[in-house]
């Protein structure tokens, strides 16, 4: 897996056609290794800030600051699996997009199936799995990247709390292991202060970073 990419954000904002204030002058260092959480109410601009990061969508004023070269995944709320796919199929798709070798696709997959427990479960499809399995399985697919910045779009919501409280400790485990930088968006302040080294609080719209907590200062 990759090393954690360093990302700087500095007087971000960012107003949408229809004159909506989204973000208004957000500050925020993402160190690389780190784990860092965002939460605040609906509506004040979080899943926005996270794909200015992503580089999915461009602020309208300030600067964000990433390595050109950096490799990205993202992990939605929703699994977004081909249904007509099957679990290794599935987990290949962005490689496939990037064009990498079809060899080297199948050893990334399943070294990323056996390191989120789907080893074994190549040859299922989306409709056999759980709904924590299917989120295993996106995650997977982002982890085949080896990606230095995995991105997190409240990617446990849809899942009950016994099977939240597994991935997190999996994700958690996960993360030390690779080393990536990790950015998670999130309502659920036990989840943020288990899973973070800082948690940033974000005020109502127009977003702006109101409070950081550090989690685990001896780092």
């Amino acid at each position: 897996m990759a090393h954690g990419a360093d990302i700087h954000l500095k007087g971000v904002s960012k107003r949408f056609d229809n004159g909506l204030r989204a973000l208004d002058r957000v500050d925020l260092d993402l160190r690389a290794g780190e784990f860092v959480s965002i939460v605040g109410p609906s509506g004040c601009g979080k899943s926005t800030l996270l794909r200015i990061v992503a580089g999915l969508v461009g602020s309208s004023t300030g600067t964000c600051e990433r390595p050109a070269d950096v490799e990205t995944a993202f992990v939605f709320q929703e699994a977004a699996l081909l249904p007509w796919r099957n679990v290794e199929r599935n987990a290949q798709l962005l490689m496939e997009l990037e064009g990498y070798d079809p060899a080297e696709c199948r050893a990334r997959v399943a070294e990323a199936l056996a390191l989120v427990g789907l080893a074994g479960f190549e040859k299922s499809y989306p409709h056999h799995l759980s709904g924590g399995m299917r989120m295993r399985l996106s995650l997977a697919r982002a982890l085949a990247l080896r990606p230095a910045l995995l991105l997190l779009d409240e990617p446990l919501a849809a899942v009950d709390e016994l099977t939240r409280d597994i991935l997190q400790e999996e994700l958690s485990a996960l993360w030390r292991q690779a080393g990536f930088t990790a950015v998670l968006v999130t309502h659920n302040v036990h989840e943020a202060v288990f899973l973070s080294d800082r948690v940033v609080v974000m005020s109502p719209r127009p977003g702006r970073t109101s409070m950081t907590s550090t989690m685990r200062p001896g780092r």
